[in-house]
């Protein structure tokens, strides 16, 4: 039995709140290293957060503009200054990099910077009437209540991109973060609190999905929902959102194709993929799990790429000398693993990709590319979330679009050409909400918008200036003069 005073709490309030019951936070690199218990929301705290929230929000909603971004640029600033720190702990507990765990904690403050900027730009419109002596307005004015739903994949980056807008353009918070990375939460939400950030303004439930989830669609103070995750749990989310009368946000799956053409340049071709495919163990949205490839380069490429898969570094996510960390979870992996089996009976041939030993006892995965199969398989057209992608051979480049665009999915898609005709073109056609040309399909910006289209996305874009679309509502004033 674990004791309550063990338990990490959640903030509610601007208090922080025990909890009888806690989940373990456990190193993916290390299963034996425990992180910490964390809290375990039950229906009644989220009910507290939300009537918590709900109580601030007036008086958040006219707060200056500058309080918010005084508070927003703190919290930015102390991220970046801490970003060695925090990196660390991202990586002990979520399984990428050092370096990435580091390059996250480093983005995530930059969010906060760049929206507490925001916070002072909040603009609006003057528009003549077309009756004589009236005159209109268009401002901008905050949703509400925002509940906040993360993944486990980007524990810092993610949660930065809808707490920052949120608060900036003057909504109240519950954030319910991934069971697998509570231990980012908690610091974003200690150093909000640091901050000064106003009791009930941000509220941190951590727990199981099934319990916070339906807590805050059922609760009538919440007027808006930004999700990020599967497909299946966003439909279901959508369908309770539009029963509740609520504004929804959905960022969920991809299976995001990278064209590589003859004319590309092999070196920059092999950089993109690898980076693409396999860094963060593949566990992107944005990742490439779809190599899309001419068939007059088709052969070199594959030799090239398998020696470089090979000879990338896996292991203890801590160690300044592994290129690919473990996979985030038993859970996953073995869901990893599956697919390598199902690759295999699609009749697929499968370099790489079987479960690693390595010196801890962690969730190591050999990187892997099933050769040889179509777009029609399996493996090709479901979402992995792991360190795989399958290999397909075109002839041209109208076949690689065609192929390319032949998904459920369209968050992003790039192309790999020393021509400026086909770049042009596969910017132009393909059904991505992002496209890249001789860049990885992964790796964005922060201040520029970020979703896709089809079953990738649905709602306002994430990030830059089109953030006020969803946290903000849009407000039209007559006023007659005579």
């Amino acid at each position: 039995m674990i004791s309550s005073s063990a338990i990490m709490p959640n903030l509610i309030g601007g208090q922080w709140v025990s909890a009888s019951t806690g989940r373990e936070n456990i190193n993916p690199s290390d299963v034996s290293d425990i992180i910490g218990v964390y809290a375990q929301a039950t229906s009644d705290d989220v009910a507290s957060a939300v009537g918590a929230a709900h109580g601030a929000a007036q008086h958040w909603r006219i707060s200056s503009p500058q309080v918010r971004a005084d508070l927003l640029d703190h919290v930015g600033s102390a991220l970046i200054a801490r970003k060695a720190e925090y990196g660390r702990l991202l990586s002990r507990e979520e399984g990428k990099t050092l370096a990435e765990g580091v390059a996250e904690t480093a983005r995530a403050g930059q969010i906060f910077k760049f929206f507490a900027q925001e916070a002072l730009r909040i603009a609006g419109d003057s528009i003549a009437s077309v009756r004589p002596g009236v005159s209109i307005e268009v401002t901008r004015e905050p949703v509400g209540v925002v509940g906040i739903i993360t993944p486990w994949n980007f524990p810092m980056a993610i949660p930065a991109w809808k707490i920052a807008p949120a608060l900036a353009y003057g909504n109240t918070v519950v954030f319910k973060p991934a069971d697998l990375t509570p231990a980012c939460a908690h610091v974003l939400a200690e150093l909000l609190n640091e901050a000064g950030c106003p009791a009930g303004v941000f509220n941190l439930v951590c727990g199981a999905g099934s319990i916070i989830g339906p807590a805050l669609l059922g609760s009538d103070q919440v007027r808006a929902i930004s999700f990020t995750g599967s497909v299946p749990v966003g439909q279901a989310l959508a369908r309770d959102a539009v029963a509740g009368m609520k504004k929804f946000q959905l960022e969920l799956g991809g299976k995001n194709p990278m064209v590589v053409m003859n004319d590309a340049d092999l070196d920059t071709a092999i950089r993109a993929c690898l980076e693409g495919t396999f860094f963060s163990t593949g566990q992107r949205c944005t990742g490439s799990s779809r190599l899309i490839v001419q068939s007059g380069i088709y052969d070199h490429f594959v030799e090239r790429l398998t020696k470089a898969m090979v000879d990338l570094r896996v292991g203890d996510a801590l160690d300044p000398q592994t290129e690919m960390g473990p996979v985030a979870s038993e859970k996953q992996l073995l869901s990893n693993l599956a697919y390598v089996d199902i690759a295999r009976a699609e009749g697929l041939e499968v370099i790489g990709g079987d479960r690693l030993d390595g010196a801890t006892q962690g969730y190591f995965q050999r990187p892997g590319l099933f050769l040889g199969g179509e777009n029609d398989t399996r493996v090709a057209r479901e979402e992995i979330f792991g360190p795989l992608a399958t290999v397909i051979r075109v002839d041209d480049f109208d076949e690689a679009v065609a192929v390319a665009n032949d998904t459920e999915f369209g968050l992003s898609a790039g192309i790999c050409t020393s021509s400026l005709k086909q770049a042009s073109e596969f910017k132009r056609l393909a059904e991505a909400g992002m496209v890249m040309v001789n860049l990885p399909t992964a790796g964005v910006d922060y201040h520029v918008p970020f979703g896709g289209r089809k079953a990738s996305s649905y709602g306002p874009r994430e990030q830059g200036r089109y953030a006020a679309e969803f946290y903000t509502t849009v407000k039209t004033a007559y006023t007659f003069s005579g």
